[in-house]
């Protein structure tokens, strides 16, 4: 079969050799036929003044030529001067070639279809595929034939070769063979063959990739086949990948990306376009479309899964209009665009964009609404979680007016308003109305106001009431709502939280519940640690339903390893020591406080926690609670009975003064345990708060350096106190502190402290010679307040830079 097609070819000057189909006729050529100036048969020929014929396009670009030249008018065969450029049809001689024409042709045609089998050689098959390509491209009229000859399914066939040039040109065939025919492009979508195409744009070679997206391009022209091609699963999906692509040809890029545009004639393609990423079309549809194709992609925008990147981009996009549907649109229209903004409002930038857009009036009036005009419950709760997505953008509310009243948030009556709602609402729209508050409460700009409508509007009990809902969604943004007002208004909230009809025990059921840490929980625990420590009712209670024994079993627990830990870890723990801590402001006026702390040896618990690297509040705390510990232990040290001092002990005072008994502390003169007494010379705790006086953190070194000064107050043995802490290497680290000056109130306790050592003959020896030392209390001496400035003083004396009758200040008591 090869031989046949090639044994007749004229190898002129075409280089392709499709072009050769032209010189195999079954029926010879006459010459008659062929143009004088193409060599190729005519198309349409016509006649001069002289008789001379040629083929009526290359006869007229003769003419041009000579004109555009200067030349003169002459035949091109025997080049005698023209007086006319007039052209005569020779009819009967285009008759004559169209009937041979159309004789050859299905001739050509007949060996095509018999070379169109994939058993068939390579160079066959890919002979026969030029040839088809060829007469289309010649003879675009000739499609037709294509189609009655029946050779697109078997073109369609060929696709399924195993050679890549036999597949190649196969679908370049095709896209020629179906341009601008429609019925050739219903032939060639039927059965399965677009998801066979749509397999090649995802094959390894480049040239498959071009010519299948070449081909789908010229198909998705076509209204029809636009819904066909999209429904194939992954075709829409791999032309986005291509159309967005930076490694793909140029061409091939260009495309996809206009084969894309086609398909947005269907809905369904411009659908699932979104679903991939691909936005805008739907975006433009919510701008442009007719009403109800404007609901239905709205409708579709709302269930969408959006990025970020995507919900800044639709909010500019479409956020405006989505707004408008909102505010002046029927109720299914309202529905759709509240779920759009609820969609895209969850992201900080996509928010503000929104709310420039003029969001709040609209989303505030429809929640406050009532009567007939008011939106039903379930899109009342998409307003309010949209409302509570706006206030997490992080905008400074109090500087945003809306209405014509031209109130902001957290204006009395907004804030009134809403927590009416929340008390008169379901679970859900409840839930995102407090999520609302939590957003303003966390903001320092607008905290205030909200604290002052909640005490104005007496909603404090029911706010507090949420703690034992059932729900558990409301129970946690209800406890992040009260301990974002707990530093504001920590009195009223412990006020309410305790008592027999309070929320104590289902606050404390929270934070100690046996499960993973959670975000509700931590909140719990930071509630809880900011009401006011030295609230007797509540410690009393908290003592009596054994709240402080639970916590401490959570805290074991996390330092043991046995709780998982996670991002809320830190603030939990942090919470816990907190409300551990409050124990030990109550002990001299609560016995079972002391002995709760004895018990469950806290002095113990907090000197460990000292040590809980990278917890600075949870390392300060520790300190300070082992400060009220240690303040507490000249109270509960056991001093030994001393003998009558006699008759000459009760006149001379060198009879009188008593030695030291072994084993007993030498601060606190008596029996000490860190257990029991809670002595800071025990367990290594001195030790540990020493090594915190080279913390980063001011607030952790001035803590300790509190903890450490309870060793130093007039009631004890200061000169044992200060040698005490020279033991413990503790001198050096505290007028580092001093001369350090990092904050006023650690100038004030170092100075404190300082006096106290000087008053050590041989550290204020030593130190004299320190002029940074002298500098710093010069310093304080001369800028401190009226206390500072008097212990300054007197550390000056014992250093004798100031002459002790320079009595500036009276007396220094403690």
């Amino acid at each position: 079969m090869a031989d046949s097609w090639d044994g007749s070819f004229d190898h002129g000057s075409q280089s392709d050799d499709s072009h050769q189909f032209d010189r195999f006729h079954i029926e010879p050529i006459y010459d008659a036929f062929i143009c004088p100036l193409t060599k190729q048969v005519m198309r349409d020929p016509v006649s001069l003044e002289n008789g001379q014929t040629f083929d009526r396009e290359a006869i007229e670009k003769w003419f041009k030529e000579c004109k555009e030249s200067g030349r003169k008018l002459i035949c091109p065969i025997t080049l005698t001067e023209l007086r006319t450029t007039d052209l005569n049809p020779s009819i009967a001689l285009r008759n004559t070639i169209e009937e041979w024409t159309a004789r050859n042709e299905a001739a050509q045609l007949d060996m095509a279809r018999r070379s169109l089998y994939v058993g068939n050689s390579e160079m066959e098959i890919l002979q026969a595929l030029k040839f088809i390509q060829h007469l289309c491209q010649n003879n675009p009229s000739t499609r037709h034939v294509i189609r009655n000859a029946e050779l697109i399914p078997m073109i369609v066939d060929v696709l399924k070769s195993s050679s890549r040039r036999v597949r190649c040109k196969a679908l370049e065939v095709l896209r020629v063979v179906v341009e601008e025919d429609d019925d050739n492009k219903e032939i060639l979508v039927e059965g399965d063959t677009v998801r066979t195409i749509v397999k090649f744009l995802s094959h390894e070679q480049s040239k498959e990739r071009e010519e299948a997206t070449y081909l789908l391009h010229e198909l998705s022209k076509s209204e029809t086949l636009s819904e066909k091609i999209g429904s194939v699963n992954g075709a829409i999906l791999i032309l986005v990948g291509m159309a967005s692509s930076k490694s793909e040809n140029v061409l091939t890029v260009e495309k996809a990306d206009k084969t894309l545009k086609n398909l947005e004639k269907c809905e369904n393609n411009v659908k699932q376009m979104a679903d991939y990423g691909k936005l805008q079309p739907l975006l433009t549809l919510i701008l442009e479309g007719p009403p109800e194709t404007k609901l239905s992609m709205a409708v579709y925008l709302g269930e969408l899964v959006l990025n970020n990147d995507m919900k800044l981009f639709v909010a500019k996009t479409v956020g405006s209009s989505l707004i408008n549907l909102m505010r002046v649109g029927n109720m299914p229209s309202r529905e759709a665009a509240l779920k759009a903004l609820n969609q895209i409002s969850s992201f900080e930038a996509s928010a503000k964009v929104l709310i420039e857009a003029g969001i709040l009036s609209p989303l505030v009036k429809d929640l406050f609404t009532v009567g007939t005009q008011q939106l039903p419950i379930r899109l009342k709760e998409v307003s309010a979680t949209i409302l509570a997505n706006i206030v997490n953008s992080g905008s400074d509310f109090e500087s945003i007016p809306f209405g014509p009243d031209h109130q902001t948030l957290v204006s009395e009556d907004i804030v009134h308003n809403l927590l009416h709602l929340i008390s008169n609402t379901g679970p859900q729209i409840e839930c995102q109305l407090i999520q609302v508050l939590v957003g303003l409460t966390s903001s320092l700009n607008t905290v205030h106001s909200v604290v002052s409508a909640v005490k104005s509007s007496g909603a404090t009990i029911s706010l507090v009431q949420f703690i034992e809902v059932p729900q558990k969604d409301l129970r946690a943004a209800s406890v992040k709502l009260l301990q974002n007002l707990s530093p504001h208004m920590g009195q009223e909230l412990a006020e309410c939280i305790r008592g027999p009809s309070g929320q104590l025990g289902g606050l404390v059921k929270i934070i100690t519940d046996n499960i993973a840490i959670t975000e509700e929980q931590a909140a719990a625990a930071g509630l809880l640690a900011d009401l006011p420590e030295r609230d007797m009712g509540l410690t009393r209670q908290m003592l009596d339903e054994g709240a402080f024994q639970l916590v401490i079993s959570r805290v074991a627990r996390i330092r043991q390893g046995e709780t998982r830990g996670n991002r809320f870890m830190t603030p939990y723990l942090e919470g816990l020591v907190r409300v551990l801590a409050r124990i030990t402001f109550v002990l001299a006026d609560e016995p079972d406080a002391v002995a709760f702390c004895q018990e469950h040896n806290l002095a113990s618990v907090f000197t460990e926690l000292l040590q809980a690297a990278g917890l600075d509040n949870v390392q300060m705390v520790s300190a300070i609670a082992l400060e009220n510990l240690s303040h507490e232990c000249k109270n509960l040290t056991r001093l030994p009975e001393s003998p009558s001092p006699g008759f000459c002990g009760s006149i001379f005072q060198c009879f009188s003064n008593k030695p030291l008994t072994a084993g007993l502390c030498r601060v606190h003169r008596g029996t000490c345990s860190l257990k029991e007494t809670f002595c800071l010379l025990e367990g290594q705790a001195l030790e540990k708060l020493v090594a915190n006086l080279d913390h980063t953190n001011e607030k952790v070194v001035e803590a300790s350096l509190a903890a450490m000064s309870t060793l130093l107050e007039d009631e004890l043995d200061i000169e044992n106190g200060v040698s005490v802490l020279c033991e413990a290497e503790a001198i050096r680290p505290i007028l580092d502190v001093l001369i350090e000056k990092r904050t006023e109130t650690l100038m004030r306790r170092a100075v404190w402290v300082v006096e106290r050592l000087l008053r050590t003959d041989d550290i204020a020896y030593e130190v004299s010679g320190d002029p940074n030392v002298s500098t710093a209390l010069v310093d304080a001496f001369q800028h401190g307040d009226y206390r500072t400035r008097q212990i300054a003083e007197h550390a000056l004396k014992h250093v004798d830079k100031i002459p002790n009758f320079s009595g500036i200040f009276p007396n220094l008591g403690q």
